[in-house]
């Protein structure tokens, strides 16, 4: 038995951050029904991407489907009956949505006061920017993340992934369960909240605390650590290789495992001050020294005088390597491969048992589970309600 199999998750969610969430609870055991609108009444290309394709069946595996027409007071109705045997809602919905809609935090903690509802919004629930429609990259130049990635003077960079959704669907997913932990001793739930401009912000963290901190505006330094030096990407005879030198003590074991231990002696690169101030010096002797041998070599040398360094990946050398093999997080099912859980338990796996599901396909089955007849489900289909 999984851990989360005695709960209920009731998945409102689009697109990425909410499913992020959503797929945490649904890859331990709970079960997560996932509502939709009735295809005939869907309006125009869904957000998520196509349906069958890998991104969508990553991120909706391990539930099942049930449609409903939230837009009519029968939808509203059944939602309410199944939110008074859930234990969580998810939404990720615009703030204004849902409360007009009859479905917010009030309305359903209503019919059940142990329900954790949980919000994910671009820019929160209230306040100057709550209706602004959200997206990832926009967070992530709102949120400072753009200012400080790339290469210096060539202006704002994005991350290749979208950081600000995935970390907001993953802080809901951690609200969440602290609220749930909290139930045990209250006995009633609550309203979680997130954003992805909330989430971004967090995700700064030390390039934050300069500022916060030290009046520090933090600017892009590339593949440069921005104040661990030398750290960062040298060219080598077949590719590039990341090296990160963080102290005095790996700092001498990098110069002499490089063959350069003059360098250790060099007063422009006496301490970490001074090898940050002439970083363009230094990196250009140690891109200098790396040329001369592969990859491999420099990773296999390296490691050996305990020097923080790796190869730079592309996905299908990633997923080829012996170590992220050996931790196992690509699970299979039906031949299909998927990106797993992140962390183990010592106890328990989190197995992918169920592909993404079809527009519905099991809405009969969790509609009889609610209590309906097979009358009242036929009666519910033919007036579009799911």
């Amino acid at each position: 038995m999984l851990p989360l199999a005695n709960f209920k998750v009731l998945d409102l969610t689009r697109v990425r951050a909410g499913p992020t969430c959503v797929r945490q609870f649904a890859d331990w055991g709970a079960d997560v029904i996932k509502i939709e609108m009735p295809p005939e009444l869907a309006e125009g290309e869904g957000l998520g991407g196509p349906r069958e394709g890998s991104d969508f069946q990553n991120l909706h595996r391990n539930k099942r489907g049930l449609t409903l027409n939230l837009k009519s007071p029968e939808g509203v109705a059944v939602l309410k009956k199944l939110a008074e045997t859930a234990d969580v809602v998810v939404e990720n919905f615009r703030p204004d949505v849902k409360t007009r809609l009859g479905i917010d935090y009030a309305a359903l903690s209503a019919v059940n006061p142990r329900l954790v509802y949980a919000s994910i919004s671009g820019f929160g629930q209230d306040g100057p920017y709550a209706k602004r429609p959200g997206f990832d990259q926009i967070a992530q130049g709102m949120g400072g993340l753009m200012s400080i990635t790339g290469e210096p003077g060539r202006g704002p960079m994005r991350v290749g992934i979208p950081v600000a959704d995935l970390c907001a669907g993953i802080f809901a997913a951690m609200g969440v369960m602290v609220a749930l932990l909290e139930r045990e001793r209250t006995g009633k739930g609550q309203w979680v909240q997130t954003s992805l401009l909330q989430a971004q912000s967090f995700m700064l963290d030390f390039q934050a605390a300069r500022w916060l901190m030290n009046g520090e505006v933090p600017k892009s330094a590339g593949n440069d650590h921005p104040t661990s030096i030398p750290t960062g990407v040298f060219n080598t005879q077949d590719g590039a290789i990341n090296i990160a030198t963080t102290g005095g003590a790996i700092w001498g074991r990098f110069a002499e495992a490089m063959g350069h231990q003059e360098w250790t002696q060099d007063p422009r690169f006496a301490t970490g001050g001074d090898r940050s101030k002439n970083r363009h010096a230094l990196n250009a002797l140690i891109d200098e020294a790396t040329r001369t041998n592969t990859t491999a070599y420099w990773v296999e040398t390296l490691n050996a005088k305990g020097v923080p360094c790796g190869p730079i990946n592309n996905m299908q050398q990633l997923f080829e390597d012996v170590q992220v093999k050996h931790l196992g997080i690509v699970k299979e099912l039906d031949g299909i491969k998927y990106l797993g859980q992140p962390f183990v338990l010592s106890a328990n796996d989190s197995p992918v048992t169920r592909h993404s599901p079809k527009v519905g396909e099991h809405t009969d089955e969790i509609l009889a589970a609610a209590g309906y007849s097979a009358d009242e489900i036929a009666s519910l289909r033919k007036n579009q309600v799911v």
